[in-house]
């Protein structure tokens, strides 16, 4: 009995495992759709170099899940990359990869597009972040 536990909850970790792995693989897709689409390519030519910032935030728009997409009055919505440069003096900067002018004024659909935009880099990059740590704890066993 014990075993046939044992091979249910291995195929049920299996089986979460790769739902993941496909929502990674859709994310990715859309994420490059929308890097495109709201010319966040025009400050970064190849895709695959968002993921060197540290983190990609937005002003003019709350990423609060409570409250996503939300409006700040009176604010810009741009999107901005902190990169990081452990050598300089000054260790990190924002950069600025899109901006749209006062939050209010930009067009709904788009403005969710740019939500979206932030919520999959960072879904992309909590699964590079457990890659990189799961590869680190290889070395303790």
């Amino acid at each position: 009995m014990s075993s046939a536990l044992d091979r249910l909850k291995d195929l049920s970790n299996k089986i979460s495992i790769s739902n993941y792995e496909l929502a990674r693989k859709e994310n990715l897709s859309k994420l490059k759709a929308l890097y495109k689409e709201i010319g966040v390519d025009a400050k970064v030519d190849v895709f695959e170099e968002l993921f060197e910032f540290k983190a990609i935030n937005l002003s003019g728009a709350s990423l609060q899940s409570e409250n996503l997409g939300e409006i700040k009055e009176g604010r810009y919505l741009q999107i901005l990359a902190i990169a990081y440069d452990k050598e300089a003096a000054i260790k990190s900067k924002n950069i600025s990869l899109g901006y749209f002018g006062r939050a209010e004024n930009v067009d709904v659909e788009f403005k969710n597009k740019v939500v979206e935009f932030i919520i999959r880099y960072r879904f992309e990059k909590s699964f590079m972040t457990l890659e990189h740590y799961y590869e680190m704890l290889g070395q303790f066993s």
